[in-house]
């Protein structure tokens, strides 16, 4: 069998050494150092969970967790959500590197009791809210366990679709057979870890929606109904009949449908709600009405 033809020009350097004009969509806002660049003091609203964040798949996550605790009548869950613009950079302002010293989205400030408490990374949020309100979380000990299984699942294979595949087939400033390759490779397999499991479960814990489908389907629902990369087909998802099943059944949850418009700024205009901080705001401030006032 004939080996793949690919490049052999490249021989990494002895000591690597930052090109910050390398390419790609995010070229211009990626480094090799932590802290922030700039001083920029974060905005508090009214409510005791202030949330920055942008509607990428980690931050749906918590929106979609927000808005359905809010359903189920916790009022306690009220939150304001601050647009991050991380292509701008906002990601490395003083105010937001102290509540996230790894300057990614989301980033939560819970205020409800106490000091001020700073909490980062997604699955953590979830964690922390799961707990807090006491909802979408088993308390049974023997149920447990499989969520944060699937939810801890969801951290550490996510990056081999968004920054592995979602990277390279979408992103990167040219193809590379081999990365595409590899990572589609690995994409395909972990979409066949969901639909085998949910072949025989409705939710990703059983017969119980919990933090797991919330974690899970803002990254794995957006590839199989091509709402992320445009891969659908590359990827052949439409095999997976129970992943479409479950992300369907997910996408319409009113609660989810709310949440994946908060801190949205790309799309329909009348699915962006860059900034929420009140119920009403889904009927009198998405952006399409914001820019017909204008």
């Amino acid at each position: 069998m004939s080996q793949p033809n690919y490049p052999s020009s490249y021989e990494p350097a002895k000591v690597w050494q930052w090109d910050n004009e390398n390419g790609g969509q995010f070229a211009s806002i990626n480094r090799p150092t932590a802290g922030p660049t700039h001083d920029k003091v974060l905005p508090v609203g009214k409510h005791p969970l202030q949330l920055y964040s942008l509607a990428t798949p980690n931050g749906v996550k918590v929106t979609v967790m927000l808005e359905e605790l809010l359903a189920l009548g916790f009022s306690g869950a009220e939150y304001d959500a601050w647009l991050v613009s991380i292509r701008e950079g906002d990601q490395f302002g003083s105010g937001f590197v102290d509540v996230n010293p790894n300057s990614k989205i989301p980033a939560l400030m819970d205020h409800s009791s106490g000091a001020p408490t700073r909490i980062f990374e997604s699955g953590a949020i979830l964690l922390h809210l799961a707990e807090k309100f006491g909802a979408f979380l088993p308390s049974d000990p023997s149920k447990r366990p499989e969520c944060l299984s699937w939810l801890f699942w969801q951290m550490g294979s996510a990056p081999y679709l968004g920054g592995g595949f979602g990277h390279f087939y979408n992103y990167a400033p040219f193809k590379i057979e081999y990365c595409i390759d590899r990572f589609a490779m690995e994409v395909k397999r972990q979409l066949d870890v969901l639909d085998q499991h949910l072949a025989n479960n409705q939710y990703m814990c059983g017969d119980e929606y919990t933090v797991a489908d919330m974690a899970i389907w803002p990254w794995y629902g957006a590839v199989v109904s091509n709402n992320v990369y445009g891969a659908a087909e590359f990827l052949d998802t439409g095999i997976y009949k129970n992943l479409g099943r479950w992300t369907t059944e997910i996408a319409a949850r009113e609660a989810v449908q709310r949440g994946r418009m908060v801190n949205r700024s790309h799309g329909p205009l009348e699915g962006q709600l860059r900034e929420r901080h009140d119920a009403s705001d889904f009927q009198t401030k998405t952006q399409d009405k914001v820019e017909a006032q204008n």
